[in-house]
């Protein structure tokens, strides 16, 4: 089975769960080493404009989402 069947969710909720898979996703696909990204996890955990950067990259893969899902209308 694909990591990724649908965009299509029931919910919001479930299209932002989807939105964070996508982006989650992302940089394992970007940097598929588990043990690189294990080492720059505490970096970038504690990195505020990281985290801020982070929400923004799930806020537009939940822009995608919900379009997909006609805002759920």
């Amino acid at each position: 089975m694909s990591w990724l069947p649908s965009l299509i969710a029931d919910t919001p909720e479930q299209g932002y769960e989807i939105a964070i898979k996508l982006s989650r996703m992302a940089v394992k696909k970007t940097q598929p080493d588990d043990t690189a990204r294990e080492k720059m996890r505490p970096i970038y955990a504690s990195d505020s404009d990281a985290l801020i950067n982070v929400s923004q990259v799930v806020a537009t893969n939940f822009q995608t989402v919900a379009a997909a899902n006609n805002y759920w209308k």
